[in-house]
C-alpha cells in the first residue's frame, strides 16, 4: 500500500533539488555565462552534485525500499526524485498522490532580482524549460513556472510558453510588479490570459524579500545560531511574518478589483502558512465596506473580497497549524494538503499530522482539504 493508503490526496507543494546547471542547460549560448550561477546558498553548496543526473541504481533501490514510509527516509538532494523526474515518479507511486505540484527550490527570488529586465526574462525562460523537462516523465507531476510581471507584455509571452510546455501555474513575485500595483490597468491582460488558460497565479516563499530586514536580525549576539541563509532560507523570525507581502499582494489585487473583473482567475498562496487567512477576510471586507463611499468603486464590486477570495483562491496551511479551527473561523474550500516533499519542513509525515489538525471537520470538509480544493484550483490537470 502507498503511504496516502485509500485516501485520494492532491498535494499541492512539492520540490525538485536543482542541480548546478539547472537555469544554463536551456539557455541560448550568449547568455549562458551571464545568468545567474546555482553555486552556494548559505551553507549549501550545489557543486557538491554537479556531475549528477540520477542517483546510482543501487541507492534508487535501498530508497524504493522505503516504501510507503519514504517520508521518513533522506530530504534534500538525497531523497528519490529530488533532481530526476523519472525518479519522482517512482517516489509518487510509493506516495499514492494523484497529483504532485512541482517547485523548484531555490530559483524564484534568484530569478525576480536578475537585473537587466531582459536577462530576467531569459532566466525564467531557462528556468520554465528546465522544470517542463523534469515533469514530463509523469503526467500526474505538474510544474510551476516563474514569470515576472515588471513587463506585462513580456509575462504574456512567458506564460503563453510555459501553458505550451505544459506548466501549470505561474509562480509570480510579491513586489510591485514594474513599480506599480498588481491590480494596475496594464496587469489586466495577464489575469485575463491566465484566467483563459486557467493558470492559477501563486505567492510561494520566495515571491517577495524576507520580511525581516537585516538590522531586525543583529541582537548584539554574533555567535548565536540562526537557520535563515541555509537549506531552510527562513529563520524563527521570518516564519512569524512570513506572509506579510503575500498579504500585501493579494489585498491589493482585490481591493484593485482583480478578482471581481475576472472571475475564472484562480491564485494559489503556498508554503506562507494560513493561521492569518480568517483575519485578513475579515479585514478585507471591513475596508471594502468602510470606505466604499471615498472609494466608491468599492460599492461597485457583486461580491465581498471574502466572498472573490472564497472561490478564486487557496492557502496550504503549515502541518503545525489547526485546519480545524481555520475552517471554523472560514471556509473549508480555502485550504490545501501540502507535503513539501522532499523539503525537511515537510517533516516525516505530513499526512498524519494534518490529519490530526483536521480531525475536528466533517469527512466531507476532508475530501475538500484532501483533493476537492486542489481540482478547482487545477482544473486542467484533475480529470
Amino acid at each position: 500500500m502507498s503511504y496516502a493508503g485509500s485516501r485520494i490526496i492532491f498535494d499541492a507543494d512539492s520540490h525538485l533539488m536543482e542541480l548546478p546547471d539547472f537555469l544554463t542547460r536551456h539557455a541560448s549560448e550568449e547568455l549562458r555565462d551571464q545568468i545567474p550561477a546555482l553555486r552556494s546558498l548559505g551553507d549549501f553548496d550545489f557543486t557538491a552534485h554537479a556531475d549528477m543526473n540520477e542517483h546510482p541504481p543501487e541507492v534508487v533501490a535501498k530508497l524504493t525500499e522505503l516504501g510507503d514510509s519514504l517520508t521518513r527516509g533522506p530530504k534534500w538532494h538525497a531523497a528519490l526524485g529530488a533532481f530526476n523526474g523519472r525518479e519522482r515518479s517512482t517516489a509518487l507511486d510509493l506516495l499514492g498522490f494523484q497529483r504532485q505540484v512541482i517547485f523548484c527550490s531555490f530559483c524564484a527570488r534568484l530569478i525576480f532580482e536578475t537585473q537587466p529586465l531582459s536577462l530576467r526574462y531569459a532566466t525564467a525562460r531557462a528556468h520554465n524549460e528546465s522544470i517542463a523537462e523534469f515533469c514530463a516523465a509523469d503526467h500526474r507531476l505538474i510544474g510551476v513556472a516563474v514569470v515576472p510581471l515588471d513587463d506585462p507584455d513580456q509575462a504574456m509571452a512567458h506564460i503563453r510558453h510555459a501553458h505550451e510546455l505544459g506548466l501549470g501555474a505561474v509562480w509570480v513575485a510579491s513586489d510591485a510588479p514594474g513599480g506599480r500595483s498588481p491590480g494596475h490597468v496594464l496587469h489586466d491582460p495577464v489575469w485575463a490570459l491566465m484566467a483563459q488558460l486557467q493558470m492559477p497565479f501563486i505567492l510561494h516563499v520566495g515571491s517577495g524579500v524576507l520580511s525581516v530586514p537585516d538590522p531586525w536580525m543583529n541582537d548584539g549576539r554574533p555567535d548565536r545560531a540562526t537557520a535563515r541563509g541555509g537549506a531552510e532560507v527562513i529563520g524563527s523570525k521570518d516564519l512569524t511574518v512570513i506572509y506579510h507581502s503575500a498579504a500585501r499582494f493579494l489585498c491589493t489585487l482585490v481591493l484593485d478589483g482583480v478578482l471581481e473583473r475576472h472571475p475564472g482567475l484562480r491564485g494559489g498562496v503556498i508554503e506562507l502558512g494560513a493561521g492569518w487567512v480568517p483575519d485578513t477576510l475579515r479585514r478585507l471586507d471591513h475596508a471594502a465596506s468602510i470606505w466604499a463611499r471615498s472609494e466608491p468603486h468599492l460599492a461597485e464590486m457583486t461580491r465581498t473580497p471574502s466572498e472573490q477570495i472564497r472561490a478564486q483562491v487557496r492557502f496550504t496551511p503549515y502541518p503545525f497549524e489547526d485546519v480545524s479551527a481555520l475552517v471554523r473561523e472560514s471556509y473549508p474550500e480555502l485550504y490545501l494538503f501540502s507535503s513539501d516533499y522532499p523539503h525537511a519542513e515537510g517533516g516525516r509525515d505530513p499526512i498524519g499530522r494534518f490529519e490530526k489538525s483536521t480531525a475536528l471537520l466533517s469527512e466531507r470538509e476532508r475530501e475538500l482539504f484532501f483533493a476537492e480544493n486542489f481540482a478547482t484550483l487545477y482544473p486542467n490537470h484533475v480529470a
